[in-house]
């Protein structure tokens, strides 16, 4: 009687051992996706931290270098949309899914009023150029220059959720340039202090090219592009606002630090999804 008890208890051994087997087997393979999804890799995240910081003073000291001689007129600043309009070209005609960011400079009206025509033109070179910089250290591309503002995109490819997080560091990022690497520099020459405004969205775009041949223009049409352009109207200045469809996408750790934007009754953008009034979120 005893060995019939026995056979039992340890067939039910064994399988207790292979689900827990299992079961460790899933938990790591969702580990892995979660991972994947939101770009988290805990080993190389604290690396890669200290990397960031050592290269920020880097690039800091390298913009503040470059504004000072060009504010003493012995450096021309060269930003070109050219890397982009490459990107696009093997899109024309198609469908992208892409995030959008549109970055606005404050106050330039009254500085066009107020400032000698090769101040402004230095400080709006000076900003395109160290924004556009900005852009591409984070793999975006940007799409145009429209008077002071810069309209720039980033591929989502298979991963929306670190694409869209990766654009609002960026947009952080541009703002520590503008408060820490070039106004410390123009309130040193006696120039007024810059700020942005900036405004990011995502969703399926058309890449339209207006000629037939590759050196004619390639622009961007869609919702998302209409949408983070009013976003940005709406954000306050050195602040970042998000439509929802980013806001859904972020880390909840990131997500936390927006809140809910109230619009007024002239808002009239709709959620594609729901068919109610669109929801933008505004950093704190």
């Amino acid at each position: 009687m005893k060995t019939k008890s026995n056979k039992p208890k340890s067939k039910r051994k064994v399988n207790n051992k292979k689900k827990k087997e299992q079961k460790n087997e899933v938990n790591n393979v969702n580990t892995k996706i979660l991972n994947r999804i939101i770009g988290s890799n805990s080993t190389h995240e604290n690396e890669n931290r200290n990397v960031e910081l050592v290269d920020l003073q880097t690039l800091f000291s390298q913009r503040q270098d470059r504004l000072w001689k060009a504010l003493e007129e012995r450096y021309q600043y060269n930003s070109s949309v050219k890397r982009g309009q490459e990107f696009l070209l093997n899109h024309v005609n198609s469908k992208v899914e892409l995030v959008i960011m549109y970055i606005d400079l404050v106050g330039s009206t009254k500085m066009s009023m107020t400032l000698p025509v090769e101040q402004l033109v230095t400080i709006i070179r000076a900003f395109t150029h160290e924004i556009s910089s900005v852009v591409e250290s984070y793999n975006g591309y940007v799409l145009k220059y429209v008077g002071d503002a810069i309209i720039s995109f980033f591929p989502c490819g298979f991963n929306k959720y670190l694409i869209s997080d990766k654009s609002v560091q960026c947009a952080k990022s541009m703002i520590d340039v503008i408060k820490n690497g070039i106004n410390p520099i123009l309130t040193k020459h006696d120039y007024p202090e810059l700020s942005v405004k900036i405004g990011i969205d995502e969703g399926e775009d058309v890449v339209v090219q207006y000629g037939y041949d590759k050196s004619s223009l390639i622009d961007i049409l869609g919702y998302s592009m209409n949408v983070a352009a009013k976003i940005t109207s709406l954000t306050a200045a050195n602040k970042i606002s998000v439509g929802n469809s980013v806001y859904k996408l972020l880390h909840p750790t990131m997500q936390s630090k927006f809140a809910l934007l109230s619009i007024d009754q002239g808002w009239k953008y709709v959620d594609r999804g729901t068919g109610e009034l669109y929801k933008v979120f505004t950093m704190k």
